[in-house]
């Protein structure tokens, strides 16, 4: 059995952590409040930060056209081998992908085009996939210029072709695709930076919002000084601009009375 002092103390125990927990829950619903009475800011710098993204894609942001070419690897001239040997044409294909990376690839193109391009800009330009059940290579030029983008996805379909057949002793894959000219950039996505943007905004305020809610320590009504001192409320002062208010609406009274009093001596 526990004593009575025990029993006392664990009461107050509980009474303070039912106390603290209340008074968690009010801050949430102070903060929620808080939050509401400061929509209309957080919406308005929602649409500044979409205002903002937008303008930096459209006028900041250099648009890139993506132009695609395909090549189809032929692992050999006799129908009845490359029937049996799917397998090593998807290799093939595979082992192909590092032509596009070998400098002598690039300077071909480069001899091709006469463009002022580095081998490692050239090599951020291009890419190259293939899916694991096929034999089709994708060539994938991204250019500022749609007319540069598909010139150099068919220049190096074109150069693949030779270097492949010369240095690797393998048939010359052939031209499955040509690439098209791109009529739309690829990046960047307007939508998608503008709803970014929107968000940031948003979350920014919000944040903005909360911290201050969680630094203001100062006491705004009556009830604050009940919930965080426990003290009771016993009656109210008006401040002093609250009495210069009231002096300054009296004293046009006063004028008025004089000014009467002088007509009637008058």
């Amino acid at each position: 059995m526990a004593s009575p002092e025990t029993k006392a103390l664990l009461e107050n125990e509980n009474r303070k952590q039912g106390m603290q927990s209340d008074t968690m829950e009010i801050d949430l619903v102070e903060l929620m409040y808080r939050l509401l009475e400061k929509a209309k800011y957080i919406i308005l710098a929602a649409l500044l930060g979409a205002i903002i993204s937008g303008a930096y894609t459209v006028f900041r942001i250099t648009p890139l056209y993506t132009a695609t070419s395909k090549l189809y690897v032929v692992n050999s001239a006799n129908s009845v081998i490359d029937l049996s040997a799917l397998n090593m044409g998807t290799q093939l294909a595979s082992d192909y992908k590092e032509v596009f990376s070998n400098w002598h690839v690039h300077e071909r193109v480069l001899q091709k085009l006469d463009l002022p391009y580095s081998y490692k800009q050239l090599n951020d330009m291009v890419s190259v996939s293939n899916s694991e059940s096929q034999r089709i290579l994708h060539i994938k030029v991204t250019s500022p210029s749609p007319e540069e983008a598909k010139l150099l996805a068919d220049t190096y379909a074109q150069v693949a072709q030779e270097f492949i057949a010369e240095t690797m002793s393998t048939q010359r894959p052939n031209i499955f695709q040509e690439a098209l000219r791109p009529t739309a950039p690829s990046s960047p996505n307007k939508t998608r930076n503008i709803i970014l943007g929107f968000m940031l905004g948003a979350i920014l305020a919000a944040g903005i919002v909360v911290v201050q809610f969680i630094v203001d320590d100062r006491i705004h009504s009556e009830e604050d000084i009940t919930k965080y001192l426990d003290l009771p409320v016993l009656g109210m002062m008006p401040s002093q601009r609250q009495e210069v208010k009231g002096n300054k609406k009296k004293q046009p009274h006063k004028k008025d009375s004089n000014t009467k009093r002088e007509e009637t001596e008058k």
